[in-house]
């Protein structure tokens, strides 16, 4: 009989030259599939690097000595090993089918990777279980029944222990809540900083709490960040029966409106309670924020209702309203609005100190004014809104004019905010007027410095990559 009439002769063939043209093959595909980031590059790269060499290695010592059960023991070694092989092959596919590109939120996205690890060790066994048996004839079956015995003698005794991280499995599977979630248990309210199997650490601002799984998973709570949109802060507030509703709730809702953490979204409400109570719901971005949001709110609200001469908790006594002190603002004023007696007297007559808290908006942009402002104490930033960011275009500081524009009859192109505690000496229009009237040459003087502030803010836009003339009233 000839050489190559020989089967295994054929068989040495196939393997000569289809092993290196399958490797060369796994290896273009290889390089395309990292290129791409493709998670199949993992189960390819096990492939051609050990499932095909250990392959190769068995089927030529099977034919090269003999069958596997010829009682050979290089044969069978080679063939757990690449039975070994096989099998972490298989579970590196299903891996990548079921998890790898598992959509945001799916339940495979969900799965704790505890789960996939102890089912990944669980199918190891199994196969080797199946391997030994096939390859070299193994009972298995008492090795089984032993493990069995042991599993329910340690579960027994640690079944208080193994109770908390199986709660806590079931947690990180279900993932009712996510690290930055707030939560509120009941009697713990905080932000989620750390999850594992045991316990939930939640940091409740003076400190660390520490919630057992089992806790959790065995009574309500409550996940202050779901569904994804707007947390509500609340306050309740009382002014005085004589204040009308009305107008309170208006500012109520306007100062709400303001707050830097509002959610754009939405805009705040505010309901009267009778008997002078209200209460304001302000939507803000996050549980975390509505201690600060509140604070803020509170603190403008005190200002804003001594100038409206609103009695908020009662009281609308407002320090700077004494006689006293808007003499001495006008003295103060005067230089700048070249104020004669008679300029004083008018100026008395009209003019009135108000109060801003820090970062209280004091002009709002798209707006006709219809007074005059002239800065005591503190400071503004004059804001130019666009794309959803605020540029500042200018500062004003102590005995500068703000809201310029009441004389031109034109609509503020800025909004100007308090950078800081703002005492302003509010001036009608009327009194501006009456002033210009006894002096003609404080309006041109008023001019130029709108001029020179709306020419600072067309080059402040244009760096920032504005054209000019977009400052410009519109």
């Amino acid at each position: 009989m000839g050489v190559l009439q020989q089967g295994w002769t054929w068989w040495l063939i196939a393997l000569a030259v289809g092993i290196p043209v399958l490797l060369v093959g796994l290896t273009e595909l290889l390089g395309a599939l990292r290129r791409r980031g493709n998670p199949v590059a993992k189960p390819v790269a096990l492939l051609r690097n050990a499932v095909i060499p250990a392959g190769a290695l068995f089927a030529l010592l099977a034919f090269a000595i003999g069958q596997k059960d010829d009682g050979y023991v290089w044969v069978r070694v080679v063939a757990t090993v690449f039975g070994f092989l096989l099998i972490l092959l298989v579970l590196s596919a299903f891996n990548v089918v079921l998890f790898s590109n598992a959509e945001e939120g799916s339940w495979r996205r969900r799965v704790p990777s505890i789960f996939v690890e102890i089912a990944r060790l669980v199918l190891v066994v199994v196969g080797l279980a199946m391997l030994f048996s096939w390859v070299w004839d193994a009972d298995v079956g008492g090795l089984f029944t032993a493990l069995g015995v042991t599993s329910i003698v340690i579960g027994l005794a640690l079944q208080n222990a193994a109770g908390g991280v199986v709660s806590g499995l079931l947690l990180l599977f279900e993932q009712p809540f996510k690290i930055g979630d707030w939560l509120d248990t009941g009697g713990v309210k905080g932000r989620v900083v750390e999850v594992n199997w045991r316990a939930v650490h939640i940091d409740t601002g003076s400190g660390i709490q520490i919630v057992p799984n089992s806790t959790l998973s065995g009574a309500s709570f409550t996940n202050m960040s779901e569904p994804t949109g707007p947390y509500y802060a609340t306050a309740s507030l009382k002014f005085s029966t004589d204040d009308p509703p009305q107008e309170v709730l208006a500012l109520l809702v306007r100062l709400a409106d303001g707050l830097p953490m509002r959610w754009r979204d939405e805009r705040a409400t505010a309901e009267y309670t009778g008997a002078a109570g209200y209460t304001v719901s302000i939507p803000i971005n996050a549980p975390g924020e509505a201690s600060g949001a509140l604070s803020l709110y509170l603190s403008w609200l005190w200002y804003a209702a001594r100038r409206r001469g609103f009695a908020l908790d009662g009281d609308a006594s407002d320090p700077i309203a004494e006689p006293a002190m808007l003499d001495a603002a006008i003295e103060e004023a005067a230089p700048v609005l070249r104020l004669d007696e008679a300029g004083r007297e008018i100026l008395r007559s009209g003019a009135r100190l108000q109060r801003y808290g820090a970062g209280e908006t004091v002009l709002p942009a798209g707006v006709v004014p219809d007074e005059v402002r002239l800065i005591m104490t503190g400071g503004v930033a004059m804001l130019y809104e666009a794309d959803g960011a605020r540029i500042t275009v200018a500062e004003s500081g102590p005995r500068e004019l703000i809201g310029q524009t009441a004389l031109t009859r034109e609509r503020t192109t800025v909004t100007i905010v308090a950078t800081e505690v703002l005492t302003a000496l509010r001036i009608p229009l009327e009194v501006i007027d009456a002033l210009i009237r006894a002096h003609p040459r404080l309006a041109a003087e008023i001019g130029q410095s709108l001029d020179l502030k709306r020419a600072a803010a067309a080059d402040v836009l244009a760096a920032a990559g504005f054209a000019r003339g977009e400052i410009r009233p519109r």
